[in-house]
């Protein structure tokens, strides 16, 4: 990977602000972001215009399709792409494998679309892998990869420049295909990792599956790997993707939803016709009620849905680098996971790899909110029950739910206070993140059954220490979770 691409300024969870320098360009993009999808045949909105309305630093177009054409070929070659495009910003160019993809066949080489890619004046460009979709047998994910590999390191020996090259990462749904596929591109040194064959699970709402395999390719990239959602376009899963660890999307769905009157949203997705209000406020939204939108010619109206949908678009990702920078992003990805049933699945997954967000999840930040029966399988209850084994505690040690228990505690060499979902803590604590949480006052089942996990995990820890455990009236099922060393008492009796 070329040295000192990106510049880490905050983080949370996966998620991160940074700052990627394109060199060929001499354009430092802020990340995450979303990189507009521009049709060469078919402009709804134009790059100069991306870039002036909507603060876009970064778009990508398709190689293939200027390659394959000859008045574009010809034209692109002659005043280089960014004029070609009149764009100041970086570009970005796949390669035909979405054509590979859908059609099954492509007209170019690995070499003639990358030295093409270079000619034209590319920023970022991308080789002629083999998109393996979802579901795939093994055999035939492992052959697709094979190949990939081969054009990989044969696309890396044709340049010599500052053009920068990306690896997408393939291996369809086999989780360990994707994190094999990551640690060889970036043993090879690429520059940015395209997360490909996503498409056909981002149409399909399989959330679950796109946070499995974003994880697994994070597993087999370093920390500075610059991640790329390929295909991911929907404002609704951006906060989602983040946080497991992307960092730039691209799609074109904001032009393709709005030529067949589809409005985007953070919640999911409403149809023009529908609406007799927005519910929105941007310059579209404000200027036009949903009739009067409609009563426009087609292009008109297809025009101005677009640039609502990038209006909202560009907006979640400035939402979500607010979430980053306050330390709530995961709040808001449970804010998300209430706009679709598939979002919940996904954020349900993300949160079972919270061992593994917790390696790059902030030590400290604002208040912990628990605001859903997600909040308790959140990292930062993984790193209090990983950092139990801290404690020093005596041989006779009363675990409590109340901060002062209704009887002597003299004969106890150590009180530690329970706080469901954390578990067990010295108060001295209390007043430390993440104990100073913010919870509801009735727990929920997910949240005793964290806190038994901290007792468990303390417990384990000191098998020569008597312990004794006063609750309010816990439920005997998460009581019986519990050692049989432990002694009850219910201070509700």
């Amino acid at each position: 990977m070329t040295q000192g691409l990106f510049d880490l300024r905050d983080c949370d969870a996966n998620g991160r602000i940074g700052h990627f320098t394109v060199p060929r360009s001499n354009v430092v993009v802020e990340t995450p972001a979303l990189l507009p999808v521009i049709n060469p045949k078919l402009q709804t909105i134009s790059p100069s215009t991306l870039a002036s309305k909507f603060g876009a630093q970064i778009l990508i177009t398709n190689s293939y399709i200027i390659h394959q054409d000859d008045h574009l070929h010809a034209e692109s070659l002659e005043k280089g792409l960014h004029e070609f495009l009149d764009f100041p910003g970086a570009i970005m160019t796949d390669s035909g494998s979405f054509q590979l993809a859908e059609y099954g066949n492509v007209d170019v080489t690995t070499s003639e679309i990358i030295h093409f890619q270079n000619a034209i004046g590319s920023d970022i460009a991308t080789p002629l892998d083999i998109p393996t979709p979802p579901d795939a047998p093994l055999e035939t994910a492992q052959l697709d990869l094979e190949t990939t590999f081969e054009r990989l390191e044969l696309s890396k020996s044709l340049v010599d420049g500052d053009m920068l090259i990306s690896a997408p990462i393939q291996g369809s749904t086999h989780l360990d295909l994707r994190e094999q596929a990551a640690k060889h591109a970036y043993a090879l040194g690429f520059d940015v990792f395209p997360i490909g064959a996503a498409v056909p699970l981002l149409t399909q709402y399989r959330f679950k599956d796109v946070v499995d395999i974003i994880m697994a390719t994070k597993r087999g990239l370093g920390f500075d790997a610059i991640v790329h959602l390929f295909g991911a376009g929907h404002p609704m899963m951006f906060a989602l993707a983040v946080a497991a660890g992307c960092d730039l999307f691209d799609s074109a769905a904001y032009a393709l939803y709005a030529r067949r009157g589809s409005y985007l949203t953070t919640q999911g997705t409403k149809q023009l016709v529908d609406l007799d209000h927005f519910p929105c406020y941007c310059p579209v939204c404000s200027a036009y009620t949903p009739s009067e939108l409609q009563n426009l010619s087609k292009l008109e109206c297809e025009s101005l849905l677009a640039e609502h949908n990038l209006y909202v678009s560009f907006g979640e990702l400035k939402r979500i680098k607010v979430a980053i920078k306050e330390g709530n992003l995961l709040e808001l990805v449970e804010l998300r996971s209430a706009s679709h049933p598939a979002m919940l699945d996904g954020c349900r997954a993300l949160f079972q790899y919270s061992a593994q967000l917790e390696r790059q999840d902030p030590s400290v930040k604002g208040t912990f909110f628990h605001i859903s029966d997600l909040s308790p399988l959140r990292p930062e209850i993984v790193r209090h029950h990983n950092h139990l084994s801290r404690i020093n505690i005596g041989t006779n040690v009363l675990l409590t739910t109340d901060i002062v228990p209704p009887f002597s505690t003299s004969n106890y060499s150590e009180i530690l206070y329970v706080k469901p979902p954390f578990g067990p803590f010295p108060y001295s604590l209390s007043h430390t993140y993440p104990l100073t949480a913010e919870i509801p006052f009735t727990t929920d089942s997910i949240s005793l059954k964290q806190a038994a996990v901290g007792i468990s995990t303390l417990v384990s820890l000191h098998p020569e220490t008597a312990f004794t455990f006063a609750h309010n009236n816990w439920p005997q099922t998460i009581l019986e979770t519990l050692s049989d060393d432990v002694k009850f008492i219910n201070l509700s009796s």
